[in-house]
């Protein structure tokens, strides 16, 4: 099986390596369980936990996410693509 963070490069495009812990894109919202940090970490740790994360269905966050990283990780296709694969695994 494929890891989290490869499925995340071939569907997006995304390299999360290039995430360097700042934590800038942690911002917060009511339905997140996890911030949006978090959530680069784990995929880049292959831990299927991301997937059932409701973090990922809150569309505040998705809209958050748009602008989180100033590394210009797009984190709203990445939080898409988890989507698609919750959904895919039926997380």
């Amino acid at each position: 099986m494929t890891s989290l963070r490869q499925f995340i490069l071939e569907e997006t495009g995304q390299d999360l390596r290039h995430c360097r812990g700042c934590l800038a894109c942690d911002v917060s919202a009511d339905e997140m369980d996890i911030h949006l940090g978090s959530i680069v970490q784990l995929v880049l740790m292959n831990d299927d936990e991301v997937l059932t994360s409701r973090t990922l269905w809150s569309e505040p966050v998705l809209e958050l996410a748009r602008t989180a990283c100033i590394k210009n990780l797009n984190l709203e296709k990445i939080i898409l693509a988890l989507r698609g694969e919750a959904v895919k695994r039926g997380a």
